[in-house]
């Protein structure tokens, strides 16, 4: 696990400086604190820093096959390097380290670009083949690991692993992209096609670059993606045997390690299970960790902690104060880019204390994306059936009607929300689903933004992307192409971001067994009712879980790590939200209706109204915009 950087000039073959490429690595040095290494050839400069994860003392990088013909710089580990390096050893390939990047290389060597296909794990990497002055860039199929890059005026393309090690190269021209605001509000992160620096790009999951001296900046080659349009044939009992064993092999093979392993822990499903097939296949207590609240009802510890004693993990469990705002600044430096997701705070912590003891932790990351776990699958898979009843043409004016004067009630359970469901209703599944992932939605961006703001953003619609996306998934039904959609999207920009950016900022590894590519294959292919049913989601999951874990594990309702924002904005943060209108640098960017910001701030800590969310949308947007602008 490390920090890549790079210069590569698609013109001529200008020199490279050292110092520069030093300066990007040296911008996210909390991702590879055990070493680092740059290496330069004419056009062409890698940069590396390294978490030592396997094979300790070698695979020292940027790392040069034996004929020195290609160079490697990666981030990230192949979790079946052992079975590719035995493959490409019978073809006659010699290995002079144990560990999985000189694999890589060999298989680069032997496949080109169809090692991609060959290899299993987490990575971005950048190989540079000397041989036909060549950059082959790739990142992994769900998109775990991250990588940035941008093309500079001088002809070259810069990458990193983090913008921050973009942003240290000085020719790198900062200029805010509004279409990047507009996405942000609409869904509280910047999704993986866009940018918060106006000219950078983020090679999307599943895609590869190779870019070649003398040719000017390629687009992205796609090279996998999930299909949702095949079912798989088949009893209950034999998809759920195929299922564990999917499982049973990705929580393995994320059990190499040749440093102290241990697994996060909450007490939900996900990580329990996760938990469970470590212990099955572990000669030694598994090592966990948990967060606990010392407010009872987001509190999971006991749930926690009574998987720990059924399995008897090594177990440990610290108390915050859901109150930790000490820590905000700190936590939003790691991302760069505008992150309004609050549960990076809890996050943050629970890496923290698993850091204290191992340096590889397995987190149950994946699984609702996957089998279809979040309350709003099973919500949209209950709307895709009253859709298929009845034609769009009668929908849209009746439940529009309906839903226009039904009284708006966001403080009740969703079930009782009959507003946004009658609305959703009128709308293609495609708007439903879109406007329930939303944040802030497109009337109330409007109703924000500067006169200037809205002519700058024209017709842009940030919603416009995943509406077009569920649209053309390969997929059957509506509920495929939500999971499609959350996949291409939300996983990459949100959850995967949050667990890299925290768990990178304390140098720790978190490790997805539930994203294996394998898994989220299989998964695909599941009948809607493997996936929902009954009011459940992750049906065919929890069913093959159920005597390893109890029931009331399985089937109680989801909690998350949670923040009390509201009541910091009507507490110790108020002045925050009141100065969000006036002198900070998001009242001065010109995006915003400064006196309805003000108006908003003032309802929300009077009590009248609960703004929380889009306050804290705007603070972490005021913090990028002061940290890169």
């Amino acid at each position: 696990m490390c920090g890549i950087a790079g210069i590569f000039h698609l013109e001529t073959a200008k020199p490279v400086d050292p110092a520069r490429i030093r300066l990007m690595t040296d911008a996210m040095l909390h991702r590879g604190p055990d070493g680092n290494g740059c290496w330069t050839a004419p056009g062409v400069g890698l940069g590396h820093l390294r978490l030592s994860i396997i094979d300790l003392e070698g695979s020292a990088q940027p790392m040069l096959s034996e004929d020195e013909a290609d160079v490697l710089t990666f981030n990230g580990e192949i979790y079946n390097f052992q079975e590719v390096r035995a493959e490409l050893a019978a073809l006659g390939h010699r290995f002079r380290t144990s560990g999985d990047t000189e694999v890589i290389l060999a298989a680069w060597r032997q496949w080109g670009v169809g090692c991609l296909d060959r290899l299993n794990g987490m990575f971005a990497f950048a190989i540079h083949d000397q041989r036909t002055q060549r950059l082959f860039v790739a990142r992994d199929r769900l998109g775990v690991k991250p990588l940035h890059y941008a093309p500079l005026p001088d002809g070259s393309v810069i990458f990193a692993s983090e913008l921050k090690g973009l942003l240290a190269h000085p020719a790198l021209r900062r200029a805010p992209d509004p279409q990047a605001v507009d996405d942000y509000l609409a869904f509280g992160y910047v999704p993986d096609h866009r940018c918060f620096v106006a000219g950078v790009r983020k090679l999307p999951a599943g895609h590869y670059l190779m870019l070649e001296r003398g040719k000017p900046l390629p687009a992205p080659v796609q090279y996998w993606d999930v299909d949702f349009s095949k079912r798989a044939r088949g009893s209950v009992a034999d998809l759920e045997a195929e299922l564990m064993h999917h499982m049973r092999q990705a929580v393995a093979s994320r059990m190499i390690a040749d440093v102290p392993l241990g697994a996060f822990l909450s007490g939900g499903v996900d990580s329990s299970t996760v938990v469970a097939l470590m212990a099955e296949r572990s000669t030694q207590a598994v090592k966990t960790c948990s967060i606990g609240f010392d407010v009872a009802e987001l509190d999971e510890s006991d749930y926690a902690r009574r998987i720990a004693e059924r399995f008897a993990t090594e177990h440990r469990s610290r108390t915050v104060s859901p109150d930790d705002i000490a820590i905000i600044d700190q936590v939003a430096a790691q991302f760069d880019e505008p992150f309004a997701d609050a549960s990076m705070l809890p996050t943050f912590r629970v890496c923290q204390l698993a850091r204290e003891n191992v340096t590889v932790a397995l987190s149950g990351d994946g699984a609702d994306e996957a089998f279809a776990g979040y309350r709003r699958h099973v919500f949209h898979h209950g709307e895709e059936r009253v859709r298929n009843l009845l034609p769009q043409g009668l929908r849209g004016p009746v439940f529009g009607a309906l839903g226009s004067l039904y009284p708006k009630a966001d403080w009740a359970p969703r079930p009782l929300r009959a507003k946004s469901t009658l609305l959703s209703l009128a709308r293609t599944g495609a708007e439903g689903y879109t406007d329930a992932v939303g944040v802030t939605n497109y009337a109330q961006r409007h109703a924000l933004y500067s006169d200037s703001q809205i002519k700058a953003l024209g017709s842009y619609r940030g919603e416009d992307h995943m509406i077009a996306l569920m649209e053309s998934a390969p997929a059957r039904t509506g509920l495929d192409a939500a999971q499609y959609a959350d996949m291409k999207l939300w996983l990459p920009g949100d959850i995967l971001t949050k667990v890299d950016r925290t768990s990178m900022a304390v140098s720790l590894e978190a490790r997805e067994p539930l994203l294996d590519y394998r898994l989220i294959e299989f998964a695909a292919t599941l009948p809607d009712a493997m996936r929902v049913r009954g009011g459940q989601g992750k049906w065919l999951m929890k069913h093959a879980m159920r005597g390893t874990l109890p029931d009331d594990i399985l089937y109680r309702p989801k909690m998350g790590f949670v923040s009390p924002i509201a009541q910091w904005f009507r507490g110790p943060l108020a002045e925050q939200a009141r100065s969000i209108a006036s002198g900070s640098a998001l009242a001065r960017s010109g995006w915003f209706n400064t006196a309805r910001l003000s108006e908003i701030a003032e309802a929300h800590i009077s009590g009248r109204s609960d703004h929380a969310r889009l306050l804290w949308q705007l603070w972490m947007l005021d913090k990028a915009l002061d940290r890169v602008f």
